[in-house]
């Protein structure tokens, strides 16, 4: 009976994620439901409350982190693998950084071992907090993360759209049935209160805020609007739940 060919790289993910606290996944079922300033903002709250965090955007086909921070595209220093650039307190990885402003045309095997590679070179250090901006859906990308990041912690944005909440709700089935663990909801863009039903808990509502695309890459501007100041809340709740 042959032995099974172990990928060296698997074993560099496990060594650089074991030094993590805490992974939270942030995931949606459509796109352009505030997927990735949720996690952006998430990511520079935790740091301002004195947090070790780092934000790894893998949104392969639309990766907006660096411009919601306001920062240019600069590749990380290199030492046994690449260091995260730290922006606004925050140790960032972003596909960008290879991609630069040109298309990323992957699918299937490639998409698997793009983002093995991405996990394998990234040296985050000890962090409490590593946010992950995953693709919206429930693609290959959902499905790898799903198999090499066993132990994240999910947290599902949705707009109050009945569009996106019948698509969240699919998402949402995914990962009970592989039995991930879902902190909760994060229903976004809210104009009018009420109950919304995704099938899981409810983190928080944020309201719709007008001003917040005009607050993005600027970070000072974006932490005092009303939108980053409703997340904070619920950030908070969060980081009260998982020490």
């Amino acid at each position: 009976m042959r032995n099974e060919i172990v990928d060296p790289r698997l074993i560099l993910v496990e060594k650089h994620l074991a030094s993590i606290k805490n992974i939270l996944a942030i995931s949606s079922g459509k796109g352009g439901v505030g997927k990735s300033v949720i996690a952006t903002t998430m990511a520079l709250l935790l740091a301002r409350k004195g947090k070790r965090v780092g934000l790894l955007d893998l949104d392969f086909y639309g990766p907006s982190c660096l411009r919601i921070l306001g920062s240019e595209i600069v590749f990380p220093e290199e030492e046994k693998g690449i260091i995260p650039p730290t922006i606004h307190g925050v140790k960032v990885i972003s596909i960008e950084y290879f991609t630069k402003d040109n298309p990323l045309p992957v699918r299937g095997e490639e998409i698997t071992n793009a983002i093995i590679e991405l996990l394998a070179i990234s040296v985050w250090g000890d962090l409490d907090y590593l946010v992950i901006d995953l693709p919206p859906g429930m693609g290959d990308e959902l499905l790898e993360i799903l198999k090499l990041i066993p132990e994240s912690k999910h947290v599902v944005v949705t707009t109050p759209s009945i569009l996106s909440i019948s698509v969240v709700k699919k998402l949402v089935k995914l990962l009970k049935n592989a039995n991930e663990n879902i902190l909760g909801g994060i229903v976004n863009m809210v104009r009018e209160k009420g109950d919304i039903d995704i099938g899981i808990s409810i983190l928080g509502k944020i309201s719709f805020d007008e001003k917040l695309d005009e607050a993005l890459g600027d970070v000072e501007k974006l932490l005092n609007t009303n939108f980053a100041k409703e997340l904070n809340a619920i950030v908070e709740g969060i980081d009260k739940s998982l020490g």
